[in-house]
């Protein structure tokens, strides 16, 4: 059975490394081009989309809002599906009651189903639950007339339907009645051959007009037929719905031709005969499929969208909501294709009230029986409803089935239906909201579980979960129920963060940082070689040694590392206080220990932190910084065992003593292991091997704060802690304790882990013990979480300054249970994926409140510490327009506001991760692999200069160190241009002084002259 909901929705997310609030809605233009409405084939214009069109635009994110006033919310049904009961009082039999048993082991449980037949009470008690303003279902034609012709009806079936459209109204829910949702009484198929045969016009119009008799004082909404193209193209081409007949592609447009025209008399006896007093409206159900082109900008892709969606939706909304004619392109395909006289174009012409829609899996599946033309089936219901207000002159349109599916094993937790359900609703909104779509109404399908047609009971449909084999077949709400309650209480849907963005700053002293990986090593020797070279001598282009010279050369200066002014002119346009990198252990230590020490790379650090503090940036240096991809670790740990092998922590504990005697002096924040809680990735080989390696990686870290702590802080002044992978994770599935649950076990396993021995305890948590433990005694699980000593719990307990997290996003957690000695295995979770999240390429959920959840979740178990977010960032496929980056860093900076404001958390820094970016690599970078900026830059540097979102300019002044900074700053950046500028000020003064002085001298020899002449004349 294909499940296309499992394509994109549900799935393990994986690890990566490193909503918005209430607002007053106006409408605004959809994301493609619009033109006149109501002429044939405009709808493709929902395929041109604007290229422009931002990735974080508020017409295409999850809506906030509520929905008219008067909007209807109902829920549905189909009376062979539910009711049951197929040969009791008098019931005739229906072409479906021979297919199932022909065609199904498990045939006898269709008499039964849901019994809605002899359990109506539970029905409207359901219907209760809901609080729905209106029940669609069908009738059964055969109940009320054996034989399919109007005659004496059967008094019992007419009983029921009297006394379920009368304990409907008493409740204040309106009947939506279907007259013909494919149960056609056996003995028209046998005696007519079904819908083939046109005598089924009238047959029909005569059970019709009954039903207008006898219900019509009651009822303001009828609906003909449901989804008659089901009914031609599976009843009578693909076989797999009743009657069964296959291959005639013939006899699949008669039927639909017969069907369009049953409805067109229908729908002509109801506005002649009892509209003027009844008041009541009629249309017929059509149902569709979306598809999107593979490429936006190819017309011919387009094209076979546009034709795809005329075969199906157009092959009968067009005749009836259009001009009284088939799609042209449906015409010129097939030259068999019934046609219409000018009168019948005439008469079925607008024979519908308003549209209604069926959207949901009986449209999709079996998927290669549609003709998609080479292109991709797509779940966007607001597209679909653009399309057809474009297509049929801005009709209303009544949702009158939608809805997904469950395996048949689920119960009562239908998680993923909520977020099918969840995505189809506020679609329907957005098209309300910006669209100027007027949709009045909203169908939930189904009611209950019952028979899924050509599935039978492999599936579930249900909003009320029904045990078919039990007697009393009670109807337990799912969560999907109380999901659907919530949105007809609330008429829409509301943030579950309602707290007000805040204009607020943080703290002077706050950190602005950005991170960066291992940073690579890489210098120029042309300082200091002090061999003389010759260039080209034999003309081959190279240098060549010149034996016997040596040149002086001058000392080793940190311009040597030519990379290092490349990262300085990046950190100079970040703006930011501090600069978060790593070092590479296995380059410093090539062997593992002290034995080799590669001081070229420890000065290269060293310049790097030097040259930065002359920026007036301070370094946070990480110690350690492995992937799943690169272990980081010197060759000889490796080999014998890496983390497995406990002499690595000692081996750590040197090499972090190494770093903090010969960098210590400019470093203030010290990483020592970037996210041990992913090493999971690395270590997979079974849950001990990862547990064991994390204990061995908590030890080291101990040692290495123990260290700095013994022997270095007391001159350094500096804080030491390790950075853990922190994200949030929220329970899918709100109504179900067991989500709860899985979800604070994710937090234990993948936070406390290593929190809880560091922050609190010196202990692993006791949840993580118990529940491995609970899987042990029931066979599940062979692992074995390590014991700290004494020793131990003493060396790790407060080894840390200040809790550093990296955040990224959201887990959506669902209980899973889950056999097997793997890590990811011994705490029984799922993840699952909420589609109507905004997301990046690398499916990074952008849940801005997750941030503060986790905030204050650290603060409540930890208690009152200082936390320093070392990364928090996203990928952004754009190069030159990253918005999805800037609406990012927006909206996660102004949840730390909240938590650092409202709810007194003591965070003392952001990074932003990161710096650049790696080829072939999700793009997290503000600037590119080959140092290009992104608009994020000017973004994020307006964050920081503002110190947040202040209600004014009011920013924090700088005090009197950071004024002589500054100057410091200014002369060490402009050395060169201070110097030639002092050169050309000297050599000015010098010139003016010899033009002075030869001025001068000429003066006293023209008065000499002067005073030897007057003399001469006496």
């Amino acid at each position: 059975m294909i499940n296309l909901f499992l394509a994109f929705l549900l799935f393990r997310q994986p690890a990566v490394r490193s909503q918005v609030g209430v607002s007053v809605v106006t409408h605004r233009p959809p994301p493609y081009k619009l033109h006149l409405t109501g002429l044939a084939g405009e709808g493709r214009s929902v395929w041109r989309k604007d290229s422009h069109l931002s990735p974080v635009s508020e017409t295409q994110m999850f809506l906030y809002d509520t929905f008219p006033k008067e909007f209807l919310w109902g829920v549905g049904t189909g009376a062979f599906q539910v009711e049951g009961s197929w040969r009791k009082d008098g019931k005739g039999s229906s072409i479906w009651d021979r297919f199932t048993r022909s065609e199904f082991r498990d045939a006898d449980s269709t008499g039964t189903s849901a019994d809605s037949y002899i359990l109506l009470d539970k029905d409207l008690s359901a219907l209760d639950f809901l609080g729905v303003t209106f029940y669609q279902f069908s009738i059964s034609w055969s109940r009320l007339f054996p034989t399919g012709v109007v005659a004496a009806p059967n008094e019992k079936g007419l009983q029921y339907y009297n006394t379920l459209i009368d304990s409907l109204l008493y409740r204040n829910i309106d009947p939506v009645i279907t007259l013909y949702h494919w149960d056609l009484p056996l003995m028209l198929q046998e005696k007519y051959g079904g819908w083939k045969n046109e005598s089924m016009i009238e047959l029909f119009n005569d059970y019709a007009t009954f039903c207008f008799q006898t219900f019509g004082d009651r009822v303001k909404y009828w609906i003909t037929i449901h989804n008659p193209y089901l009914v031609a193209w599976h009843g009578y081409g693909t076989g797999i719905h009743a009657p069964g007949e296959r291959g005639k592609i013939r006899t699949v447009y008669s039927v639909g031709h017969n069907l369009i025209k049953a409805h067109a008399k229908v729908w002509h006896t109801y506005k002649e005969n009892f509209k003027p007093y009844q008041k009541g409206m009629i249309s017929i159900v059509l149902g569709s499929h979306w598809i999107e082109p593979n490429k936006l900008e190819d017309e011919s892709d387009i094209s076979k969208c546009q034709k795809s969606m005329e075969r199906v939706l157009g092959w009968f909304a067009k005749p009836i909501h259009g001009d009284g004619d088939y799609p042209e392109e449906l015409k010129n395909e097939f030259l068999f294709l019934p046609r219409f006289t000018e009168d019948e174009k005439n008469y079925i012409k607008g024979t519908a009230d308003f549209f209604a829609f069926s959207f949901g899996p009986s449209n999709f599946k079996p998927p290669n029986t549609l003709p998609k033309m080479g292109q991709n089936l797509s779940l966007n219901l607001r597209e679909v409803l653009n399309w057809i207000k474009l297509e049929y002159n801005s009709p209303r349109i009544l949702i009158a089935e939608n809805g997904w599916f469950t395996d048949s094993h689920v119960k009562t937790d239908d998680t993923t239906a909520i977020y099918m359900m969840k995505n189809f609703i506020n679609k329907v909104l957005q098209a309300i909201k910006y669209d100027n779509i007027d949709v009045f109404g909203y169908t939930a399908w189904s009611l209950l579980d019952g028979f899924e047609w050509q599935y039978a009971y492999n599936i579930r449909r249900g909003l009320f979960y029904v045990d078919f084999k039990s007697k009393k077949k009670e109807r337990i709400p799912k969560s999907s129920a109380l999901y659907y309650k919530q949105i007809i209480q609330e008429n829409g849907f509301f943030p579950k963060d309602s707290t007000p963005n805040l204009q607020a700053q943080f703290s002077c002293d706050f950190s602005w940082g950005i991170t960066e990986s291992v940073l690579k090593v890489t210098s120029s020797p042309q300082f200091c070689d002090s061999s003389l070279y010759l260039w080209n001598v034999t003309g081959d282009g190279l240098l060549h040694r010149v034996e016997g010279v040596k040149l002086k050369t001058r000392p080793a200066q940190c311009t040597d590392f030519v990379s290092i002014k490349k990262q300085l002119d990046l950190l100079e346009k970040m703006k930011v206080t501090h600069y978060r990198f790593a070092l590479d252990w296995s380059l410093i230590l090539p062997n593992g220990d002290l034995s080799v020490v590669n001081k070229q790379v420890l000065r290269y650090y060293r310049c790097v932190i030097s040259e930065v503090l002359k920026l007036n940036i301070q370094s946070m240096v990480t110690l350690y910084y492995p992937t799943h991809t690169y272990l980081g670790l010197p060759r000889p740990l490796l080999q014998t065992g890496g983390w497995l092998n406990q002499s690595t922590a000692y081996a750590f504990q040197d090499y972090a003593a190494l770093c903090f005697r010969e960098l210590g002096d400019l470093v203030k924040l010290w990483i020592t292991i970037n996210e041990p809680n992913q090493l999971s990735n690395v270590y997979n080989r079974s849950s001990n091997d990862t547990y064991r390696a994390a204990h061995n990686l908590l030890i080291a870290h101990a040692m290495a704060w123990r260290i700095y702590d013994k022997q270095y802080r007391s001159s350094q002044y500096g804080k030491v802690s390790l950075s853990l992978h922190s994200d949030w994770a929220e329970p899918a599935n709100p109504f179900f304790e067991s989500h709860s649950k899985a979800a604070n076990r994710f937090l234990q396993f993948e936070i406390g882990w290593f929190a809880n021995p560091i922050f609190k305890t010196g202990d692993y948590p006791a949840t993580m013990r118990e529940y491995i433990t609970f899987k042990n005694r029931k066979g599940l699980s062979y692992t074995l979480l390590p014991s700290f000593t004494s020793e131990e719990k003493q060396l790790v307990k407060g080894a840390a300054d200040f809790y550093a997290l990296n955040h990224f996003t959201t887990r959506f957690v669902i209980h899973e249970p889950r056999n097997g000695s793997q890590y990811e295995f011994d705490h029984d979770i799922q993840f699952l994926q909420d589609i109507t999240c905004l997301s990046s390429p690398s499916r990074l959920a952008v849940v801005p409140w997750g941030m503060r959840n986790v905030l204050r979740w650290i603060k409540k178990t930890y208690g009152d510490i200082d936390i320093y977010i070392t990364a928090n960032g996203i990928d952004d496929p754009s190069l030159d327009n990253d918005e999805l980056r800037n609406y990012y860093l927006g909206k996660y900076i102004q949840e730390v506001l909240k938590a650092y404001y409202i709810d007194k958390v003591k965070i003392k820094g952001y990074y932003a991760f990161k710096l650049t970016e790696e080829k072939s690599k999700p793009r997290f970078g503000f600037f590119t692999s080959d140092s290009k900026g992104k608009p994020s830059i000017k973004f994020y540097n307006s964050l920081i200069s503002n110190n947040g979102f202040p209600a004014d300019s009011s920013v924090c002044g700088p005090s009197s160190h950071e004024k002589q900074c500054s100057v410091c700053l200014f002369i060490s950046q402009k050395k060169p241009l201070i110097f030639f500028a002092c050169c050309l000020f000297c050599t000015l003064i010098l010139l003016l002084a010899i033009i002075f002085f030869h001025k001068r001298k000429r003066r006293k020899r023209f008065k000499a002259k002067s005073i030897k002449c007057i003399c001469l004349s006496f």
